[in-house]
């Protein structure tokens, strides 16, 4: 047994390393769990809720509020008449779809000034949460210790189907199963979702996406980065179909919204369905991504941007068509880049390689461990020494190659290609086509020839220069020869010649499939091309890939269950996986170098200055806004002569919190989280509470875009607004009705209670 001494020791080393029990603002917590790991030290922060307040499957909570907005982003219910609340760059989608030259809703906003003016979008989804379960038990029922793990994986996808079948019958619900910690433990989330999302209102995108990629996970930031939805629902309340006929959704539970504000050192709570993080990664792999991966992604999407940027710029028409997709490639490629800056400056990899030290030293210390974790680092060590060659191969399989629309397009025209060349049924066949006519239309509304010719020839050329010539599809060798090596000369060529470059095109070819004529589409030059990159990629780079990180999640799964064996006092989280989650924090500044201190909240001022620099277009600003300011109207949702714009706070977050509400000590929303700062990007490999913080529009700014710059008062009526006294139980804005579960408070108290509160407000000022 190791010493008490040792223990000791080794938890000093580690105090003194960073890589201790989390700080209480790291993590994504599992809502089932917050009364057993997280409950007393929330209230010790400040939160005046239980963890049955945040979750519960016997009463409504604040869980159901909270919805996955598309699969992508999360949203929030904020009346009783399901409005929703979600981020200007979530919807950005939907309001492009709505958008045209001739009403360009980017560019002017849209509201809708009833029921009726509200806009359907087919496919969009709003899922709420109906209970989680740990369901590891039946999961890992009747699987081998010690099988491989492809084949354990299958015998866990049979198992997890059955649960989810037993689980549903007879009810509309559907359920989802996902594997945490590496597959050590398996929860299962029943789930509801909405199919009639309908726009409500979003602000222009000299609001919604003020600062644009200049201010991009940047702080101090001034983007009112909200939109807004209804979701609708049969007449039974239950999830329907569009229909004129459906109606506005009751939600169990909506947000009441707070005026009163934040201050720092504020609890703060998000709520909502963070994408993807890997906090567990050995030394081996965040080495490979701070030195091949990122680098390599942010070289060909820097490329990609600077191309799309100048074609949006000379045209109306191509700014609308790329708006979003550029707006897509530019947020990763910045968070890539803010990423490995985090990383450097907080020595990750040496902190890291350090865990693992202590880790082999208490591995050491005792023959069980030996014989279980003894050849556990070195066997990291080995499996990504394999993927020397293949991750730089698949990230410009998948940047390069892939980041060409015409090339990703035309994957689509290969499967059905295979399928003649396998002689399948003409049914089959007729089949694929089916499937492929549905996205015709929604591909080529977006897509413009010329530009994405430009994209070719530039991020091809890239893939040939930068790959080992050895790792090349066979097509390459034809632009050798053919073309020496000249991407622009072979993109002249396959963009005359492919009919893929046009909607008209596309169609022909698949009605001559239609017809047994195939000879056009095997000779397609996209088709030719697609079809020989995806061969060697399937070929040679997808194998290696595919058997090293099955490797490689056997012993993350080992060596996790070590890790908490040997760190019992530390509260473990799993990683993010698009699933629902808490995190909590404060609201707090920090200094990102050294002589800067940042503050925890920004103002309409702020606007105004950037807007007057000229410094970007990105800050461009309406007319109307201009006119508010100059006047100093900004109704109730001004603080003594200003208008709050976002605020900062040191909540643990990634991509798909996006959208998430920010939500105070009393259950209330104080806003809405959109981003995360530059130097706090690193947050989904290693957690730096120094650096990393979350990025919110005030709740304030929202409602004085809604009510005082739009007009579109009508909805700010249907919301919960409430104003809290210093005793933290909430009153109700004098314009709206209580709701039931609100503490009433006699006229005594209310009098007392306002009195208290324009004083913490004075106060409040003054420190500010």
């Amino acid at each position: 047994m190791i010493s008490k001494r040792l223990v000791a020791l080794f938890a000093a080393a580690c105090l003194s390393l960073g890589i201790t029990t989390a700080r209480p603002d790291e993590g994504m917590w599992l809502p089932m769990l917050l009364k057993q790991l997280n409950e007393s030290e929330m209230q010790k922060k400040g939160m005046k809720l239980t963890a049955d307040d945040i979750y519960s499957i016997n009463q409504s909570s604040l869980k159901d509020a909270i919805v996955s907005f598309g699969g992508f982003c999360t949203g929030e219910m904020i009346s009783p008449e399901g409005l929703l609340l979600t981020n200007h760059h979530c919807g950005y989608g939907q309001i492009q779809q709505h958008s045209s030259v001739e009403k360009d809703y980017l560019t002017d906003g849209f509201w809708a000034m009833n029921r009726a003016q509200e806009l359907p979008n087919p496919g969009l989804t709003a899922t709420f949460i109906v209970r989680m379960e740990d369901v590891t038990k039946q999961i890992l029922e009747g699987i081998p210790a010690n099988v491989a793990e492809a084949e354990r994986e299958a015998m866990i996808q049979r198992n997890m189907a059955n649960v989810r079948r037993a689980s549903t019958a007879g009810t509309h619900y559907d359920a989802v199963i996902k594997p945490y910690f590496y597959g050590n433990e398996y929860y299962m989330y029943i789930t509801e979702t909405f199919r009639d999302i309908r726009l409500v209102g979003a602000p222009p995108s000299s609001i919604g996406k003020f600062g644009g990629d200049t201010d991009n996970w940047m702080w101090p930031r001034h983007t009112g980065d909200f939109s807004m939805f209804r979701v609708y629902a049969g007449a039974d309340n239950k999830p329907a179909d569009y229909s004129p006929n459906n109606v506005p959704y009751k939600p169990k539970h909506h947000l009441p919204i707070s005026l009163s504000g934040i201050k720092e050192g504020d609890f703060t709570l998000v709520f909502g369905f963070p994408g993807r993080t890997n906090e567990y990664l050995t030394s081996h792999a965040i080495q490979e991504i701070y030195e091949v991966s990122n680098p390599a992604k942010i070289k060909i999407r820097d490329t990609k941007l600077g191309i799309l940027d100048k074609d949006m710029k000379a045209s109306d028409a191509v700014r609308i068509q790329y708006a979003a997709k550029y707006a897509s490639v530019a947020n990763a490629w910045k968070k890539w880049i803010g990423e490995s800056r985090g990383l450097r400056k907080a020595n990750t990899i040496q902190k890291k390689k350090a865990l693992e030290q202590q880790f082999n030293q208490w591995v050491a210390a005792d023959a069980t461990r030996q014989q279980k974790y003894g050849n556990l680092l070195a066997q990291f060590e080995q499996n990504y020494k394999k993927l020397d060659g293949i991750t730089i191969s698949r990230d410009y399989y998948m940047e390069a190659a892939n980041g060409v629309e015409l090339i990703r397009y035309a994957s689509d025209y290969v499967k059905l290609n295979d399928l003649i060349q396998a002689k399948a049924p003409q049914e089959a066949i007729n089949e694929q086509i089916t499937r492929m006519e549905k996205g015709i239309a929604g591909f080529y509304k977006d897509y413009n020839a010329p530009t994405d010719k430009k994209v070719f020839a530039a991020l091809l050329g890239m893939y040939y220069n930068d790959i080992d010539p050895k790792m090349h599809p066979e097509a390459f060798k034809t632009v050798r020869q053919k073309y020496k090596g000249d991407f622009s000369k072979y993109a002249d060529d396959v963009y005359s010649k492919s009919f893929l470059t046009s909607e008209a095109g596309a169609r022909k070819v698949l009605q001559e499939v239609k017809t047994g004529k195939s000879q056009r589409l095997i000779n397609d030059p996209a088709v030719q091309l697609a079809s020989s990159i995806n061969a060697y990629y399937n070929a040679k780079v997808l194998p290696t890939y595919t058997q090293v990180n099955d490797n490689l999640n056997l012993l993350y799964r080992t060596y996790i269950t070590g890790l908490r064996v040997m760190q019992q006092d530390r509260k473990f989280y799993p990683d993010a996986n698009s699933t629902l989650r808490v995190a909590y924090g404060k609201v707090e500044p920090y200094d990102p170098v050294d002589g800067v201190k940042y503050k925890y909240y920004t103002t309409l001022e702020g606007i105004i200055e950037k807007a007057a620099s000229g410094a970007a277009e990105d800050y461009a600003i309406p007319a109307r806004l201009q006119e508010l300011y100059d006047k100093k109207d900004y109704g109730p949702y001004g603080v003594n002569g200003e208008l709050p714009v976002a605020f900062i706070a040191s909540n643990h977050t990634t991509g798909g919190n996006s959208g998430s509400p920010v939500i105070n000590a009393n259950g209330q929303l104080i806003g809405t989280n959109f981003d995360r700062n530059w130097e706090g990007t690193m947050s989904d490999l290693a957690y730096n509470p120094d650096q990393v913080r979350n990025i919110s529009v005030d709740v304030r700014y929202v409602l004085f875009i809604v009510d005082k710059f739009a007009g579109a008062g009508h909805l700010v009526k249907e919301m919960t607004l409430v104003q809290d006294d210093t005793s933290g139980l909430p009153q109700v804005d004098s314009r709206k009705k209580a709701p039931a579960v609100e503490t009433k408070l006699s006229k005594k108290e209310k009098k007392k209670a306002r009195k208290e509160a324009k004083k913490k407000a004075k106060e409040a000022a003054e420190a500010n």
